[in-house]
């Protein structure tokens, strides 16, 4: 086959899920994040496994995320929608029994009036200035909301991966200052915030890369195999050039496998002269330029001519990827293009 194969380990996901919920505080439920189709992964596939390990709470970024994994799992768990109540999301709200985060007293108005007594949450700015309310507006609105009964007060943390980094206390600080005897469920911890302890963890913490095996969750099990089909090899002499804008030549003598993936099957245009790949335990160097389509390896050191390389593995994961492309793990599982042969193994 001329396109890549991505093998899925949906038991390491649920063993991911399974070690942060050990984790947690006595009495702390543990959700499971999986927007952005499970981080490019197959939610319903993704999703699945973690219900049958135990997750009966999930968060999702938008409204349409969610009506897409109530399709796969059905009505036996609780949906939690980031993006909070945007025009024209009631009757998906409705339809599918999703409960908006509620960013703003603009939305808070809409879901009364659209959706009263529908289900909600409320989400607070805790010094991160992305989301939510901040404290002199949930002042305002605080008496009325707490009234009508969310089901979650929830805030986000900025610096969770850095476990030293002043942010992370201090966001701690004002969320308990906007929350303390409000009465109702708190959730201020991903991934990050539940590796903080179990002084961040409240009523519910809600991880998400760290179940795809990504850090700062480091004893996660891999969870990914990139493997990218070689569709020829080539004698590069000393002198010669491979690639567009010849910018990398040949030293010595040279084999050069040419991989059927590039940048539109999500493989960064950074990774540039910067990637490796293996064969098994044989490191080989992407030369030249990642181009739509094509990657050009260096694969020297093999004694023979390799059928396929992998990208990604479970010695090499996600986060080597991402250093060598100077990004995060995040943005490598979620670039992973729609060419790729999916394979789907456990859970």
């Amino acid at each position: 086959m001329a396109t890549g194969h991505l093998d899925i380990d949906l038991d390491a996901v649920a063993r991911n899920w399974q070690a942060l919920n050990a984790m947690t505080a006595t009495g702390t439920r543990t959700a499971a994040t999986v927007k952005a189709d499970g981080y490019g992964l197959g939610v319903a596939q993704v999703a699945g496994a973690l219900a049958r390990a135990g997750a009966r709470e999930f968060f999702v970024a938008v409204a349409e995320e969610g009506a897409a994994l109530r399709a796969a799992l059905g009505p036996d768990v609780w949906i939690g929608v980031f993006s909070g109540h945007m025009p024209g999301d009631a009757e998906i709200l409705r339809g599918n029994a999703l409960v908006p985060m509620l960013n703003s007293a603009q939305q808070a108005t809409r879901h009364m009036e659209a959706l009263p007594g529908h289900p909600f949450g409320v989400q607070l700015d805790s010094g991160m200035n992305r989301l939510g309310m901040e404290p002199a507006e949930w002042q305002g609105l605080r008496e009325d909301l707490l009234a009508a009964g969310p089901a979650l007060l929830m805030s986000h943390l900025a610096c969770a991966d850095e476990p030293g980094h002043p942010a992370n206390l201090s966001q701690k600080r004002v969320f308990e200052a906007m929350t303390d005897g409000a009465g109702v469920p708190r959730s201020l911890a991903a991934t990050g915030g539940v590796l903080l302890g179990r002084e961040y963890h409240y009523d519910l913490v809600r991880p998400g890369i760290g179940l795809y095996g990504g850090r700062p969750f480091e004893a996660a099990a891999p969870v990914v195999r990139l493997s990218l089909p070689v569709i020829q090899v080539r004698k590069v002499a000393p002198g010669e050039a491979v690639g567009y804008g010849w910018s990398w030549g040949a030293e010595r003598p040279t084999r050069i496998a040419t991989v059927a993936a590039g940048y539109a099957d999500g493989i960064l245009r950074a990774l540039s002269g910067r990637a490796i790949l293996w064969a098994g335990e044989t490191a080989c160097p992407l030369v030249g330029r990642v181009s739509m389509d094509l990657l050009t390896i260096d694969v020297s050191a093999l004694d023979h001519d390799p059928e396929a390389l992998d990208l990604l593995n479970a010695a090499h994961g996600v986060d080597e990827a991402a250093d060598a492309a100077g990004t995060i793990g995040y943005e490598i599982l979620t670039s992973l293009g729609g060419r790729y042969a999916r394979r789907h193994h456990g859970g």
